[in-house]
């Protein structure tokens, strides 16, 4: 297959607002530390207005991971709904602007564009809280068949199965992708997500619509119901054909297929900052060297680079050249 695009991701696109916090003030608030909740827009605002001083960066978790692709040399592109609001075009000038390729149209009316609001605290742990605004607008007409089909990989974040209609875009995607002879990447999102979707999630894996997994350890063990680690990696491994890729934070990741387990260490680094986007990264690094068709020891440690970078300062869009960062620690030429 002769593709003009890399990787191409379909996610939800978020405005991220980010501001530090102590556990006891999530406590408080009633925030379950680590996690990712969705909310209304009234508890949006409730909650940015109990937010200490914050930053404001584009994010999304798809779109992270099309701005690492972009900043590691390769050609991304990335499908979201935002309107035509100012925090839809802060998005879209930021993601352009990162060097993806975003032709998706902005909604004229309907809700107003998505945002995060993130709590991080002093060990960098993040707690996120999404209004998805129009983000639930995305639906299968926006899928362009053609952009689809340039694309050597389809990567599609597990988020995107709380709306229909991005489900169906999702499933059409998929589709076109395998199709046109590409490979069909899915990112598990969160341990929450893993608990409503859990049965379609697998129905995905075994059917074959899923080349390759990406998943978190307290992912994998949602998707396989089990809290031992091995347990689960067996089971990942039992699934066939699927090329699973398993993060571990400081313990670095396992990379699983069929007859085969490789593990690879995390990238050092001073201070852990702020962990939003650290999958995300991973994964950039990671399709980075798996398009490129490295060794997949050589793609994990691609991944584990990228997201040492982006947890070593606030946000989760990456602030170094990733490409000559890798060229620095003799991960690309």
């Amino acid at each position: 297959m002769s593709s003009s695009l890399d990787v191409l991701g379909i996610g939800n696109a978020i405005v991220d607002t980010i501001a530090r916090a102590e556990d006891d003030f999530l406590v408080a608030i009633g925030l379950s530390k680590g996690a990712m909740a969705l909310v209304d827009e009234a508890r949006a605002l409730q909650l940015y207005a109990q937010m200490g001083p914050t930053t404001v960066i584009s994010g999304g978790s798809a779109a992270n991971t099309m701005a690492g692709l972009a900043s590691l040399g390769c050609r991304a592109s990335f499908v979201g709904k935002v309107k035509n609001d100012d925090a839809g075009r802060e998005f879209t000038h930021d993601i352009r602007q990162a060097g993806v390729v975003f032709n998706s149209q902005p909604s004229s009316d309907g809700a107003a564009t998505a945002r995060c609001l993130i709590f991080v605290t002093p060990d960098g742990q993040r707690t996120m809280n999404t209004f998805l605004g129009a983000c639930q607008s995305l639906e299968a007409v926006d899928i362009d068949e053609a952009h689809v089909a340039e694309a050597k990989v389809l990567y599609m974040e597990g988020y995107l199965w709380d709306p229909p209609g991005a489900k169906e875009a999702f499933l059409k995607a998929a589709k076109i992708s395998r199709a046109s002879g590409g490979k069909v990447a899915l990112s598990l999102s969160d341990a929450f997500c893993v608990d409503r979707y859990r049965s379609e999630f697998l129905s995905l894996i075994r059917q074959g619509v899923v080349d390759l997994l990406f998943a978190n350890e307290s992912e994998l063990h949602a998707l396989y119901q089990t809290g031992d680690f091995d347990t689960a990696i067996s089971a990942l491994q039992a699934e066939g054909k699927l090329l699973g890729v398993v993060t571990r934070s400081e313990k670095g990741c396992v990379v699983v297929t069929k007859n085969d387990l490789v593990s690879a260490p995390a990238y050092p680094v001073v201070e852990v900052v702020d962990t939003t986007g650290a999958g995300d990264l991973f994964a950039a690094g990671f399709l980075a060297g798996y398009t490129k068709g490295l060794p997949h020891e050589r793609s994990a440690a691609l991944g584990a680079l990228a997201a040492g970078e982006i947890i070593s300062h606030v946000g989760a869009r990456p602030q170094k050249n990733l490409l000559q960062l890798a060229r620095d620690n003799q991960l690309l030429a």
